[in-house]
């Protein structure tokens, strides 16, 4: 994560997270749409053949085996322009991200058709999260500045999550605020995964250096 967006993306985190957590509460074992999720409902679903096709196919990559396509494709590109931070975090932020919309749905207890768990979206989740990991990636080239990597990985995480989330909506797999709560998942999550990412590549560029291993020497010989 770039040094310059932390504090703004951890704030954006926090904020994040609270909205999951008031949407948790809001519809604790609800099966039935909201008043704004009947709204939306009625101008989106049941589109026609076309984009029908286009709705199937981004659901797709949020399945097991698109989205395992789709993370390999990705981190396989980040390898080879050597990016193993990017990577890593592609990885463990989609892993991240998905186990806790799962965890949740399961707290939650809110249901769609019959009993299928449906608060928060995971596929909006994971979309959201691989657009923040390649979105963090691109703010931290020299010369863009603050405003603008934010406005980047934002304008990202949004195209993204909107994306997926009209797709499982147009279905009927979700309702609009499981997507809004899967996108918030991402943005809580993905932030918090980066950090940690960084951290433990420091610490471990830091062994590496010779500096690192005469300090590591000098601890134990004091010991």
């Amino acid at each position: 994560m770039p040094p310059a967006l932390r504090g703004r993306l951890g704030t954006i985190a926090v904020l994040a997270a609270l909205v999951v957590a008031a949407l948790g509460v809001l519809y604790a074992g609800d099966s039935e749409p909201g008043g704004a999720d009947a709204r939306i409902v009625t101008a989106v679903y049941g589109v026609g053949p076309s984009w029908r096709h286009v709705a199937l196919a981004l659901d797709f990559l949020g399945e097991p085996v698109g989205s395992a396509a789709l993370v390999t494709a990705v981190v396989t590109g980040c390898l080879l322009l050597r990016r193993p931070r990017t990577a890593v975090l592609v990885v463990a932020g989609a892993g991240l991200a998905v186990g806790t919309a799962t965890l949740l749905k399961s707290l939650v207890g809110r249901t769609i058709h019959g009993d299928n768990l449906s608060y928060p979206s995971g596929h909006t989740a994971f979309a959201t999260t691989l657009a923040l990991a390649m979105a963090l990636a691109a703010a931290g080239r020299p010369g863009l500045g603050r405003p603008a990597g934010t406005s980047l990985v934002l304008a990202a995480a949004l195209a993204a999550g909107a994306a997926m989330g009209w797709a499982e909506v147009a279905l009927g797999a979700h309702y609009p605020t499981d997507v809004l709560g899967g996108w918030c998942t991402a943005l809580a999550v993905v932030p918090t995964t980066a950090w940690l990412v960084d951290r433990a590549a420091d610490r471990v560029a830091d062994r590496r250096r010779p500096h690192g291993r005469a300090a590591d020497a000098g601890r134990r010989e004091r010991r």
